[in-house]
């Protein structure tokens, strides 16, 4: 527990800056302590994303597919959109599954691990 010197301390509001968050010691309107918060617990729910390539059902082209993803549906636009202008190739998101047209695995987990997530891949080499 905080000692009576420490909770003195905190400032809530100063002349200068208006209302200051209490735990980051920010002004209120530059505070990002609720969205730190946010991708925490995504970060916490978000176990390993699945990685593999599908031939069934597609006339024997391949599509990549990452499943597992847990973001919310613009966050999975964005990066499905930036999975496929990295591997300039097309792609779809369906039911939370992204699909990248093509043969592109070692790419797509390059971006993934670059955005902080793990990737497993599933199924053939």
């Amino acid at each position: 527990m905080a000692s009576l010197s420490d909770q003195l301390s905190r400032l809530v509001y100063s002349t200068e800056q208006g209302r200051v968050c209490p735990d980051c010691g920010q002004p209120q309107n530059q505070c990002r302590c609720e969205e730190n918060k946010r991708e925490q617990a995504l970060s916490q729910v978000q176990g390993p994303v699945r990685l593999s390539l599908e031939t069934k059902g597609r006339k024997g082209k391949g599509v990549t597919v990452v499943t597992g993803l847990v973001m919310p549906e613009e966050q999975l636009k964005a990066l499905v959109k930036e999975l496929k202008s990295a591997c300039g190739a097309g792609g779809t998101l369906k039911e939370g599954t992204l699909e990248i047209q093509g043969d592109h695995r070692a790419v797509v987990q390059a971006r993934l691990e670059h955005n902080g997530l793990t990737v497993k891949r599933v199924g053939r080499p």
